[in-house]
């Protein structure tokens, strides 16, 4: 039987043959992950099983990064509960405040993630690990504690959405553009409990962290999974930082897919998802005009180092718009330190912006930059629900890292190819 390359993964790590989409299969797993807001809840559940030990001391993630550096008293004793758990257990991978970053960030930079894995994580953005050719889904509490304890969970084989990327980005367009559009396309319910694979030779223009930006929101469309093929880039990326021996896996020629979506990557223009959901998206030229309070780059989307040198080469000699509040999080402590060492951190200072230590923070409204009643925000992360980010009565309006930059300098949101334009004009 022909299989997409997430039933690939499932039929092997369930140690059958086959699987078909719609099958309940229990798999074994490579890696489980848990935050300081979810997996304090896991831990319960836990220890009410009776079990002593987890299944694997290095199997078992925890990153505290949400609300920490801890906000309040609640999210101190939310990290105190599960540093004490990782004491006991013996978690070799377990990150705190000064070792921490945003889970999605820190996981691929370290390798702890590889091709062929089967990874779940009580987040719905784990299923940013597809780029890297693994199966990842978020699941909830309850599951991750299951995970811990016996190193397997149950699925429901997913059926598939096949992604056509045909062509090559041009100016500023970035995954970011990517996935909104796609989202745009088929509506945040378009993919519901489905896998999307992503294929075509317009793959192999997209960088790993444009990879791990889409993968990161295809859970915005409503997927199981996103995922992308094991390529060069991918293998490239993984010299020196895998932990384990990659399994590489390939969908069959003649796989079954539910619908296919091809997208001319050469025609995207920089896009704009306008509150309340991902799924409404016009592009950032069409969006002119809209007056933004605050400016935010960073989180387990768009933190990484390209976003980061994106966002420094439109800000760079110039000042944020006054009554705009621009703020940069490094993804995690590693980028920082890049970002530091190639002088990105300095542009962003002298351009009047605040840079904050890795955190998930304002993403999902819990610190470092919560909007009041009437405000708007240009984010580059991945949710813009009522409330999401402050108030209920605050706007969320997500974009990539340039035109959340773009929109920085202007006050207002800003096709960032404008920006250059202008200023080659000006020269001449």
């Amino acid at each position: 039987m022909a299989m997409t390359m997430t039933q690939k993964i499932l039929a092997a790590h369930a140690g059958l043959d086959e699987v078909k989409a719609g099958q309940l299969i229990e798999a074994g797993l490579d890696l489980t992950l848990g935050n300081d807001i979810t997996a304090p809840v896991a831990i319960g559940e836990f220890e009410k099983s009776g079990k002593t030990g987890v299944f694997d001391k290095s199997r078992v993630t925890l990153v505290m990064d949400h609300f920490t550096p801890n906000k309040d008293i609640k999210a101190a004793e939310q990290c105190k509960r599960v540093r004490e758990f990782a004491k006991k257990q013996g978690i070799e991978n377990f990150y705190d405040v000064g070792e921490m970053g945003v889970e999605h960030a820190l996981l691929p930079e370290k390798g702890l993630v590889v091709p062929g894995d089967c990874v779940i994580g009580a987040d719905s953005h784990t299923c940013t690990y597809g780029a890297l050719g693994a199966f990842s889904t978020g699941v909830g509490s309850t599951d991750l504690a299951a995970g811990m304890a016996d190193g397997t969970a149950w699925f429901k084989v997913p059926s598939a959405i096949k992604v056509v990327l045909k062509g090559k980005p041009r100016g500023y367009v970035c995954g970011k553009d990517i996935i909104l559009h796609l989202i745009g396309l088929i509506g945040v319910d378009g993919a519901n409990y489905r896998s999307l694979e992503f294929t075509g030779e317009g793959i192999k223009s997209l960088s790993m962290d444009d990879r791990l930006c889409v993968a990161n929101m295809a859970i915005e469309a409503g997927a199981k999974n996103g995922i992308f093929p094991v390529d060069e880039i991918t293998l490239e990326y993984g010299k020196g930082r895998f932990k384990r021996t990659p399994v590489i896996f390939a969908a069959d020629p003649d796989a079954e897919y539910e619908k296919t979506v091809e997208i001319d990557l050469s025609a995207l223009k920089p896009t704009v998802a306008l509150p309340h959901l991902p799924e409404n998206t016009k592009t950032a030229e069409e969006c002119g005009g809209i007056k933004i309070d605050q400016s935010v780059i960073g989180s387990c989307t768009n933190g990484r180092m390209e976003d980061l040198r994106i966002a420094a080469r439109i800000l760079d000699g110039r000042r944020v718009s006054s009554g705009v509040r621009c703020i940069v999080i490094p993804a995690t402590q590693q980028i920082y330190l890049d970002a530091m060492k190639e002088g990105l951190l300095e542009i962003f200072v002298k351009a009047g912006a605040a840079v904050s230590t890795p955190t998930c923070g304002p993403c999902l409204g819990g610190h470092m930059g919560i909007l009041a009643a009437g405000e708007r925000a240009v984010a580059t992360t991945n949710r813009n629900f009522v409330g999401r980010m402050g108030h209920v009565e605050s706007e969320v309006y997500l974009a990539s890292p340039a035109v959340a930059a773009a929109s920085a300098l202007t006050g207002y949101i800003t096709d960032p190819d404008k920006i250059e334009t202008a200023e080659r004009g000006n020269a001449e």
